[in-house]
């Protein structure tokens, strides 16, 4: 692996952890622009992807683990477990240039949507918002490593507290991530060349875990938001254009 690709999973991690550590989430979003041009396949960035993203996760929610409510966080993680299933399946027989597409367009959307929209529109946490959730987040998860946006909906409507939100997110994330990386080794996505970059990656994931802790208090969370969004949109105007 050369030392420039080295340096580049070391920074989109460090950056994409930081952006989840801070926010609850954001990683998959974040390092999907990129991954799936330094790996061979596009299967093999969501791997990677997902897996870095679950060791984070991990960590995070270990110590938050007193604000979890079970109940309301399970529903969502079981239905998403079973389109994951699916999708991920089914990426092995999609063009990879065309999986890229229709991210660049998903980005765009949800960066013009949690710029104008997301504090405007409340959800419910009801059990038929919980299985939509469920539905359109496994497709996302197992299609594109990034079923975080429309979960945040859920958890951010169902939750009283900060604490009790970036505790649901990240069991949610770790959870969901662990089982979608079984679903993709035995789908051949778990590659050595994933091994590889992922101990390059998981290096940076801790280094932007510990620089988010940090600052979780002392950054507007409306401004490195806006960042993040913008970025989003310029991002799929990049992959839409590839």
């Amino acid at each position: 692996m050369e030392l420039s690709v080295i340096g580049i999973l070391f920074g989109i991690s460090c950056i994409g952890s930081f952006i989840q550590r801070v926010s609850g989430f954001g990683f998959g979003i974040f390092v999907m622009t990129v991954l799936p041009y330094l790996l061979p396949s596009y299967g093999e960035a969501t791997a990677l992807s997902g897996m870095l993203a679950g060791s984070m996760s991990i960590v995070v929610f270990l110590r938050m683990r007193k604000y979890i409510v079970w109940k309301e966080v399970l529903p969502i993680l079981g239905i998403f477990t079973v389109i994951s299933f699916f999708a991920v399946g089914a990426v092995a027989s999609l063009d990879g240039r065309f999986l890229r597409h229709v991210l660049g367009a998903i980005l765009i959307i949800i960066s013009i949507y949690f710029f104008f929209f997301s504090e405007k529109i409340k959800l419910k946490p009801t059990v038929f918002v919980q299985s939509i959730i469920g539905v359109i987040a496994g497709i996302m998860g197992g299609f594109f490593a990034m079923q975080g946006p429309p979960s945040v909906l859920y958890f951010l409507a169902s939750c009283e507290t900060k604490e009790k939100y970036i505790a649901h997110s990240q069991v949610y994330f770790a959870l969901g991530n662990l089982m979608m990386t079984f679903f993709r080794a035995g789908n051949g996505f778990v590659t050595p060349m994933v091994g590889m970059a992922y101990g390059c990656g998981i290096f940076g994931v801790a280094l932007g875990v510990f620089i988010g802790s940090k600052v979780f208090k002392k950054i507007p969370h409306k401004v490195l938001k806006k960042v993040v969004y913008v970025y989003m949109a310029i991002s799929g105007i990049i992959a839409l254009c590839a």
